[in-house]
């Protein structure tokens, strides 16, 4: 017997040292541990550190859990608390609200007054939302405003910026300043930004072409750009100037080369959503006589003169998921923050309003750290093993259904479909199977979600990894998927993470690809 115990036991005291695998594993003869801890032992994760858990979504059985209890930044994964408490504390169908209104008399076609443009948060309203409004106005025949346009934004406090954002990231379009009045360019509901393309000139020496969408003179352009020769190099680089609504344009393009495009913020959205539709005013006829004012609340008892209704929740929940959208998250924390409170809608107001909802599903707010919607926070830590308890939990929601449908799904074609999981797990048992939250940071990578393992057994998993050093390490939360999808209960098939040269190939880098725009991988 001796020679029989002493092995067992040295092999359950490594496993419990080494963080991996499940109690009970000395039993477990499928090899999954095994197959598992060997991905995790990748040298891409040397120095790093991982929280892992995977359990049956029905039971509940641990299967294999590493460093369960670990907090670790969870990026984009934050998406998943926000998301969930969403559905449950403003319900599937709730819309968002835009609205005109007065307090102004009228005489014939002239309103005598201020005319106030009042925001609830909608992170989706279009330039074409506001043109509709405005030709509400001008359909019931207002031609003309004596006093100022007031733009509303009091719906949510006046903090533009998340808890350590970077600031490094001010003019990229993910990091885009949070008002409950805001203006998106395109139908991908980019809020707060506006889109720059820069196209070459005829000829070298002269300066590149630069259009805006939506064209407005809210933000100025500061063409530093040459068109070079034919063959040269193309660096064009685009960012806003901190504090300003002045774009700089700098670098060179080539001649005949490929026009440029990117998505830079604006600096105060509430005053963006103001100017657009004071043109889309313009546009239909209508003079406002006054100017702009902002951060002002609508008098009680004011008219209703238009109204604009956002897509339900359920349906923005598609765009937001699998975009891995950070502004719809912040909207939606500071929405529920108002809705607690009665107060303008805050991120401490909102983050508490989130906590409460995590009590419900299994989820112990004293166990995380939790400072923003979307975790652009690197103060967001968040363990393995409370993503399990959410993912099961949710299973027994009426919202659950439409939170699901909202998850990016391995290899599914089409961003609205396969979403930032797209091009990844393709060709595996793992494709058109995983329904999963990506994550990325420089640094930080996770994937937590569903799966059908080789017996149509639906498993749930969170992966969390941190502090390793190469830019991404994707292969190795694909690869530890794609094993789960390829065993049985019975017998695992492990799976090895894609070289470090074909991630590059393939465009697996640091960030959400959907943060790599235009192109969405």
């Amino acid at each position: 017997m001796r020679h029989w115990i002493w092995p067992a036991v040295l092999a359950v005291a490594v496993a419990g040292l080494s963080g991996g695998s499940p109690a009970g594993a000395d039993s477990d003869r499928s090899g999954l541990p095994e197959a598992i801890d060997t991905v995790l032992g990748d040298p891409r994760m040397e120095g790093g550190v991982a929280s892992v858990v995977v359990a049956d979504s029905a039971s509940g059985d641990i299967l294999y859990q590493h460093r369960p209890s670990g907090r670790l930044m969870p990026a984009s994964n934050t998406k998943m608390l926000t998301s969930a408490a969403a559905m449950e504390l403003l319900g599937p169908d709730h819309r968002f609200t835009t609205d005109v209104l007065s307090t102004a008399q009228r005489r014939g076609p002239v309103l005598r007054g201020d005319l106030y443009l009042r925001g609830t948060g909608d992170p989706t309203t279009l330039v074409k939302d506001y043109d509709r409004l405005a030709a509400k106005i001008a359909d019931s025949g207002i031609r003309k405003v004596t006093g100022r346009l007031i733009a509303d934004d009091t719906r949510f406090d006046d903090k533009r910026i998340g808890d350590t954002w970077s600031g490094d990231d001010e003019s990229a379009y993910y990091a885009a300043q949070i008002s409950a009045l805001s203006v998106a360019p395109d139908t991908d509901y980019d809020t707060g930004t506006v889109i720059v393309e820069v196209a070459p000139g005829a000829r070298a020496g002269d300066k590149p072409r630069v259009s805006v969408t939506p064209k407005t003179d809210y933000v100025d352009i500061d063409l530093r750009a040459t068109t070079v020769a034919r063959g040269g190099a193309d660096t064009i680089a685009v960012e806003r100037q901190h504090g300003r609504n002045t774009i700089t344009v700098s670098g060179t393009v080539p001649v005949g080369g490929a026009t440029t495009k990117e998505w830079a913020t604006v600096w105060e959205p509430t005053g963006y959503a103001a100017a657009v539709f004071r043109d889309a005013l313009a546009a239909h006829g209508v003079k406002v006589s006054g100017p702009t004012r902002t951060g002002t609340a609508t008098p009680k008892g004011a008219e209703q003169l238009a109204s604009h209704d956002s897509m339900k929740l359920k349906d923005l929940m598609v765009p937001f998921m699998k975009l891995s959208n950070n502004m719809h998250a912040e909207s939606l924390t500071k929405a529920m923050g108002h809705k607690a409170t009665g107060r303008p809608g805050s991120w401490g107001d909102g983050i508490a309003a989130i906590a409460g909802y995590l009590k419900t599903a299994g989820v112990d707010p004293g166990r995380i750290r939790q400072v923003d919607g979307s975790g652009l926070s690197r103060k967001d830590n968040v363990a393995a093993d409370q993503y399990i308890e959410l993912l099961r939990s949710a299973k027994g929601e009426p919202w659950f259904d439409d939170w699901y449908a909202s998850l990016p799904v391995a290899c599914a074609p089409g961003k609205f479909a396969g979403g930032t999981l797209r091009s990844r797990m393709c060709g595996t048992p793992a494709a058109l199977n995983v329904h999963a939250k990506t994550g990325s940071l420089t640094g930080a990578s996770a994937l937590s979600g569903y799966v059908k393992d080789k017996d149509g057994r639906e498993l749930v998993f969170s992966i969390i990894l941190n502090n390793y050093l190469p830019s991404s390490v994707k292969a190795l939360e694909d690869a530890i998927v794609v094993t789960l999808a390829s065993s049985t209960e019975d017998k695992a098939v492990p799976v090895r993470p894609r070289s470090t040269r074909a991630a590059e190939r393939d465009g697996d880098g640091e960030l959400e690809c959907s943060w790599h725009k235009p192109v969405r991988c």
